[in-house]
Parts: structure tokens; C-alpha cells; sequence
């Protein structure tokens, strides 16, 4: 099997309490007011934000969008209820010989612990596996990041690497966890597959 990249793009995908979207300009408000919170941002590689920061941001976003296929899609979380965008989340075929993709995902911190980025995430994973015919989807986090690998531990990922001082962030060298999850391991993923 390959990874297949449909002929139309595989989102929007919408969730119980989520719509999963391409960025818009209007966004930028929502977007700013995570990115620029220090909780949020404390264990990522980017942020807090400046305003050009986000402005960076958003230009990024936009030009990523005009191309399809493409096998990087980050998209924007946006909370049905109030209309609200509340963060991103991407996937990405990192590897595509071996039919392997990567997940990340940054939420506001107003809407955490409501299961909120598992809801997002599983969704992702889902097409991960059933739409692109993924193999294996793999994410990572800092050890100290409780919620994010928390969030991987829900959705039956299980913890393959701790990874000492692999990245040199804000406040110096950071461990990692390594998560994954194989299609054979995720509900109905082997039977889409055909």
C-alpha cells in the first residue's frame, strides 16, 4: 500500500463539538490570543507570539493552503458552539515510503481538560489512517507536558522513546516522549484499508 492523497482536499472534518478547517484571515484574533499565552506556548518550539509572529503565521497557513496535495495540513480547531477558532492541529506524511505521519496539536488554555484536543486529534488520526492509508502516526511531546501525553495515552498511543535533551528550546536542552499508533491497532483503520 501507498499513502493516497485524494484528488479534493479531506477536510473540513467536523466532530461532536468541533469543525476542523482551513485557516482564514479572521482567524488572526483567535490565533493571537493562544499564541501568545505563556501556558499555552510553555512547552512548544515557537512563541509567545508577537503580532508579526502571528501575522508570520497566518501568511504560512494561507500559502500551505493554496497547494493540494500536500502532504503537511494544519488546520484550524474551531469550537462549533461559539464559533470560536481555539487552536490548530496537523498531520503530516513525514514518511511516506514507510507510510508514516507526524500529529501536533496546540489548543487555548480556556478549553482545556473538556477532552476538547482528544476529540481533535482522534479525528485526524481517523483519516490518518483510513483516508491516507497510513501505517503509523507518531507524535511527541516534553516529558513535563502532563496534558499533551495525556491526550496520546486516550487515543491508545503508546509511549515508544524518551529521548534525553533532544531539543534546545527557551529555557534550554528538553527531554521528549515519542508516542505512536499503528493502523492495526486503531479501530476499523485495517478494514478501510482493504
Amino acid at each position: 500500500m501507498t499513502v493516497t492523497y485524494p484528488d479534493q482536499p479531506w477536510f473540513p472534518l467536523r466532530t461532536e463539538r468541533l469543525l476542523l478547517r482551513a485557516f482564514r484571515e479572521t482567524d488572526f484574533d483567535d490565533i493571537h490570543a493562544y499564541a501568545t499565552d505563556d501556558e499555552v506556548v510553555r512547552y512548544m518550539d515557537w512563541g509567545p507570539n508577537t503580532l508579526d509572529d502571528t501575522h508570520a503565521a497566518v501568511a504560512r497557513f494561507s500559502e500551505a493552503q493554496a497547494r493540494w496535495p500536500r502532504p503537511d495540513v494544519n488546520l484550524a480547531v474551531e469550537h462549533v458552539e461559539d464559533g470560536r477558532v481555539i487552536g490548530s492541529i496537523r498531520l503530516g506524511v513525514n514518511d511516506e515510503a514507510n507510510q508514516a505521519g507526524d500529529l501536533g496539536y496546540c489548543l487555548n488554555r480556556a478549553y482545556w481538560r473538556r477532552g476538547l484536543a482528544t476529540e481533535a486529534a482522534r479525528a485526524m488520526i481517523d483519516t490518518g489512517f483510513r483516508v491516507l492509508g497510513l501505517h503509523r502516526i507518531w507524535a511527541d511531546c516534553d516529558v513535563r507536558n502532563v496534558g499533551s501525553y495525556s491526550v496520546m495515552q486516550k487515543l491508545g498511543m503508546r509511549r515508544e522513546a524518551h529521548f534525553r535533551k533532544n531539543k534546545l528550546v527557551r529555557d534550554g536542552w528538553r527531554d521528549s516522549y515519542l508516542y505512536a499508533v499503528l493502523a492495526e491497532d486503531w479501530p476499523g483503520a485495517e478494514t478501510a484499508r482493504g
